[in-house]
């Protein structure tokens, strides 16, 4: 019971949808503004810089809240690994807005911050590099996804961590189809583009 309650808590601490808080604030309903997504970079381009970055650092937090919060009850078993997976996904399916949520990115990295600190500077360089040569914020999430789960086993993160990323990244991706689509076709919005 106890393990499902962390489990809970995790889905409910990353389904604060705190985009879409901070846009109400501001008297915009980010859902029909921009991409319409529920996330860190479309608050960035339809609110301003200043709201997109507190909203990563929320979703960030929320992510590494909930993995320490399931770290302290279970620390050496798959708990927080399955609480780390539990948050993003409640990030990109919030109870609290249809589940109609983010893709997840700001909160994986506060739950991998947790899970695998070793791997994450190395994921976010590949990140930071991308969306320098290539302006676009989802091909970086991409492939600094794709790229946690290797760098994590080779950087001796346990199997749960391993796994979690592995998870992380396949539903990330899936999140960012339509993204890719665009990077494909040359339509996607560059960083720095107003929605």
């Amino acid at each position: 019971m106890i393990r499902a309650a962390v489990l809970v808590t995790a889905y409910l601490l990353g389904s604060i949808p705190f985009s879409y808080i901070i846009a109400r604030r501001r008297g915009v309903d980010v859902r029909r503004v921009g991409s319409g997504n529920v996330g860190a970079t479309n608050l960035m381009r339809s609110v301003g810089r200043g709201a997109g970055l507190a909203a990563f650092a929320l979703d960030f937090l929320k992510g590494t809240a909930a993995t320490l919060v399931a770290r302290s009850v279970s620390p050496g078993g798959a708990l927080p690994a399955l609480a780390a997976a539990t948050a993003v996904l409640g990030h990109m399916y919030p109870v609290w807005l249809r589940f109609r949520g983010g893709k997840g990115v700001a909160t994986a990295c506060g739950v991998f911050s947790v899970l695998t600190p070793a791997a994450l500077p190395p994921a976010l360089t590949i990140f930071f590099v991308t969306v320098w040569v290539t302006k676009y914020v989802s091909l970086g999430s991409v492939l600094a996804s794709v790229a946690l789960a290797p760098i994590a086993y080779a950087t001796g993160s346990p199997a749960p961590a391993v796994a979690a990323a592995s998870a992380a990244a396949a539903i990330i991706v899936f999140r960012h189809r339509s993204n890719l689509i665009r990077v494909r076709a040359g339509t996607e919005r560059r960083i720095g583009v107003r929605a």
